[in-house]
């Protein structure tokens, strides 16, 4: 049969074989080495901060449960630790709407603060004991893969936070979970808050890369979705005690985000570092 003839009667009525051991192995190397093509032009991986890094409403909690054991205070810690995080987002808001001209966390932090002390009859805190509170967001714990995994990433990677905590509260807590940044970038340094485009672009201007050379690194669905429409890699970390047992978020489907793991460890086998 001419080679013509081959190929057209191949094309339109011969059905292939199945793979067999060989040719799936070939697949799925085939398949392996597209997720290493992917990660071949990052050059930063950028990081969420608050709940991909760092473990947020454990500390709290804790915190919280040793200031009511000093101070004698019967407090519901969870539900405050909990409502001092849903602060977070409409108390950025109030800056990126103009209410507030730019306002660093630590400060939008202590404000969510004294309003939860009267909600939850805190009483008799000196002013020292509030400060000193309102900066448990400075001395967050790890999550127990983030310390090994962020150094296994380094080895082939440039690592900072991109996170709307100010500059202080980043590398005091990075000083306290032993986190092994590069450098510290965070909304400070152009003054706007995720997800506001300024913020993402910020670190290829920084490094000088393109936004595709950059992969945002979270372990929440919104900043991802922000990062990628702006060009930048994306990696997906499920953290499922982020809000405590029972409410964990559902992992984005396969295809969403260039990477999805389970840890950063799994995160840094997936890069082939």
């Amino acid at each position: 049969m001419k080679r013509r003839r081959f190929l057209s009667t191949l094309a339109v009525g011969t059905t292939l074989p199945v793979l067999g051991p060989f040719a799936a192995r070939d697949a799925l190397r085939s398949r392996e080495q597209t997720a290493s093509d992917r990660a071949r032009a990052v050059r930063v991986l950028a990081f969420d901060t608050f709940g991909t890094v760092v473990d947020w409403r454990s500390s709290v909690i804790a915190e919280g449960q040793q200031l009511g054991k000093t101070k004698g205070l019967s407090v519901d810690w969870a539900a405050f630790a909990d409502a001092w995080r849903a602060g977070y987002g409409p108390s950025m808001n109030r800056v990126r709407k103009g209410d507030l001209p730019w306002t660093k966390l630590d400060v939008l932090h202590r404000t969510t603060l004294d309003g939860l002390l009267t909600k939850f009859n805190v009483d008799g805190l000196s002013e020292d004991e509030k400060v000193r509170f309102n900066r448990v967001w400075h001395r967050l714990r790890p999550w127990p893969d983030s310390v090994d995994g962020l150094k296994q990433l380094r080895a082939r990677f440039v690592l900072t936070p991109l996170s709307n905590g100010n500059i202080s509260l980043l590398t005091n807590m990075a000083k306290h979970a032993q986190l092994p940044w590069d450098c510290i970038l965070s909304a400070e340094v152009v003054r706007h808050y995720k997800p506001d485009p300024e913020t993402y672009l910020m670190v290829a201007d920084i490094f000088d890369l393109k936004p595709s050379e950059v992969m945002m690194v979270a372990a929440h669905q919104g900043d991802l979705d922000a990062a990628q429409k702006l060009g930048l890699k994306t990696a997906y970390v499920h953290r499922p005690l982020e809000y405590g047992p029972g409410k964990a978020s559902v992992p984005p489907p396969a295809g969403r985000f260039d990477f999805v793991a389970k840890d950063f460890r799994d995160l840094a086998a997936q890069l082939g570092t």
